[in-house]
C-alpha cells in the first residue's frame, strides 16, 4: 500500500515518492520547509492513509534523546520506600516509557512522529543513531532490551534551525517541501475549502504571492496564513473584486493580521504603499 496522499492533503508526486521512498527503504524520512508548508500534518495523513496509528514526539528546546526511550522515576522510588509501599520491590514500576518505546511496543506498525528535531541540543539527533538503526535499545535499570515489533515509519521534521550532523542525515531518506505553486496552491485551498468561489481563490492568491514576493520580508506568509487569511475573507464577506481593483497605493491587503506577523513587514508594506502614492500623484 502506497502514500497519495489524502482527501485533506495534497501531496505533489515527488513528496509522495520520498514517502514511499522511504518506507521501502526501511528510512526515517527526514522532512524540511519553510513553516506552515504542512510537515507535520504529512506524517498525521500517511498515518490515515496507511491505516496506522500515530505517536507523536514534539521536540522542545529541553528534549532528550533518553526521554524518548524511558525514563527513570528515581524520586518516586525514594517516596513510596520511606512510606513502606510494596512496589518499590520491582523497580520496573518506576520505568516511565517514551514515545520510541511506545512505537516498538506496538502491536502493529505505527508512523512515529518526531516532530522539529532541530529544537533540541546539537547531540540529540546523535544520540538517537543507534536505537533508529537496529529498532531497539537496553533498560540499564531493569537489564531487558526493547525491540521493535514492528519497525515503525519515522517521519522527522526540522524548520531547518540548524545544521543536523552529517551521522544522522547519512541515516534518513531527505525531502524538502518546495513552497507550493499556485496551481498546487489552489488545490490546497479547495481541499479545506470546497465550496468557496474560484473568483475569490484567483485573486487572493494573486494578493498572497505578490505579498510573498515583496522583497526583504522578515517572514513570508505560509500556506497555514494563507488558510487562516480565506477563512477571514469568507467569514466577512469580502467581495472579490476588492482584492481584484487594489491599488499600490493601498499595498496592505485586507485583514492582513493573518498574514503579516511582525511590525517589520507591516512597516515594509506601508512604505511600499507610501511611495507608491508618491510616484502616482501629479508633480
Amino acid at each position: 500500500m502506497s502514500f497519495t496522499g489524502t482527501d485533506r492533503y495534497v501531496a505533489t508526486e515527488d513528496l509522495a515518492m520520498a514517502v514511499n521512498a522511504a518506507v521501502t527503504l526501511e528510512r526515517p524520512l527526514l522532512i524540511k520547509g519553510e513553516p506552515g508548508t504542512g510537515k507535520t500534518m504529512l506524517a498525521e495523513e500517511v498515518a490515515a492513509a496507511l491505516n496506522k496509528p500515530l505517536i507523536r514526539w514534539h521536540i522542545k528546546s529541553t528534549s532528550k534523546a533518553q526521554q524518548g526511550l524511558y525514563e527513570y522515576d528515581a524520586v518516586s522510588r525514594l517516596r513510596d520506600s520511606q512510606l513502606g509501599d510494596g512496589r518499590v520491590g520491582d523497580i520496573g514500576n518506576y520505568i516511565r516509557p517514551g514515545k520510541l518505546w511506545e512505537a516498538f511496543d506496538s502491536p502493529e506498525q505505527a508512523v512515529l512522529l518526531i516532530d522539529e528535531i532541530d529544537k533540541a541540543d546539537i547531540e540529540f539527533p546523535n544520540d538517537l543513531l543507534l536505537e533508529l538503526d537496529r529498532m531497539e535499545f537496553f533498560v540499564y535499570e531493569t537489564g531487558e532490551t526493547i525491540a521493535a515489533k514492528h519497525r515503525p515509519i519515522v517521519v522527522i521534521t526540522s524548520n531547518n534551525e540548524k545544521e543536523l550532523p552529517d551521522a544522522f542525515l547519512r541515516r534518513c531518506f531527505f525531502h524538502f517541501i518546495s513552497f507550493p505553486d499556485k496551481s498546487t496552491m489552489e488545490k490546497i485551498v479547495q481541499v479545506h475549502y470546497p465550496d468557496i468561489r474560484k473568483t475569490l481563490i484567483r485573486e487572493a492568491l494573486d494578493v498572497f504571492f505578490e505579498v510573498r514576493d515583496v522583497p526583504g520580508l522578515k517572514k513570508k506568509p505560509s500556506t497555514s496564513e494563507l488558510i487562516d487569511w480565506l477563512k477571514l475573507l469568507m467569514a466577512d464577506d469580502i467581495p472579490e473584486e476588492i482584492l481584484k481593483s487594489r491599488d499600490p497605493s493601498q499595498a496592505i491587503p485586507p485583514l492582513y493580521g493573518a498574514l503579516l506577523k511582525n511590525e517589520q513587514d507591516v512597516h515594509m508594506l506601508q512604505r511600499l504603499a507610501f511611495m507608491a502614492r508618491r510616484e502616482s500623484s501629479p508633480n
